[in-house]
């Protein structure tokens, strides 16, 4: 899962960036230019946004993505903790506002509750056949065993369950793995897919031609 982080504080936002990179691909940045230029430059599945920027209000910005059909989750992070605020956040568009200081574990699990809420799932647990994955847990399993893989195989496997049986780009699990960076070589994503396939069987991840791939049921 792709996160868009938009925190100026730079301690937060290198504390934050941390805590969630060992279990999604963050992309940070401090300011609402930056967020608008990179939104439009990739999927996030999330964001995490903060009010108070440098060069605006969030609420101003999440008015502006809301009206302009964006229907990406916005979990507001903000130390604005008073009623009118929380309202207004809400009433924006955002889907959850969470005041800070919180618990690591809190942010978390809001995180895990929008992306259910988005996969249209109430339970965080996914599957396709004999293959499911524990999104609380970060864990899969084949045939009710735990797998093990390596974190690209993770982050790839994570996406492709969660879409079920449809197909995801390559753009967009590109995307999972490197962020925006122009430099990778376009075979690391085949490597990866190959090991995917030597560890689950050929047959369960299928190319589909001019797009990408997607997971099948045995």
């Amino acid at each position: 899962m792709y996160l868009l982080l938009v925190e100026d504080d730079l301690n937060l936002g290198k504390a934050l960036t941390k805590l969630l990179n060992t279990h999604y691909r963050v992309h940070w940045v401090r300011d609402l230019e930056s967020a608008r230029s990179h939104l439009k430059a990739a999927d996030y599945d999330v964001i995490l946004l903060d009010l108070g920027l440098p060069d605006g209000d969030g609420v101003g910005w999440l008015r502006s993505l809301r009206a302009a059909n964006c229907n990406t989750p916005v979990l507001i992070v903000t130390a604005r903790d008073a009623l009118d605020d929380r309202v207004r956040g809400l009433d924006t568009g955002a889907d959850d506002y969470l005041v800070k200081p919180f618990e690591p574990e809190e942010l978390l699990a809001r995180i895990r509750v929008l992306l259910r809420r988005k996969s249209g799932r109430a339970q965080p647990k996914f599957s396709v056949g004999n293959l499911s994955f524990d999104a609380e847990s970060h864990q899969f399993y084949l045939d009710g065993q735990p797998v093990s893989l390596t974190p690209k195989e993770h982050q790839i496997l994570a996406v492709l369950i969660q879409a079920g049986e449809k197909p995801v780009s390559r753009e967009r699990l590109s995307q999972q793995l490197y962020g925006l960076d122009q430099g990778v070589d376009s075979n690391t994503l085949e490597v990866h897919i190959h090991g995917l396939r030597k560890l689950l069987g050929k047959e369960r991840i299928e190319t589909v031609r001019g797009f990408g791939y997607k997971l099948v049921a045995p």
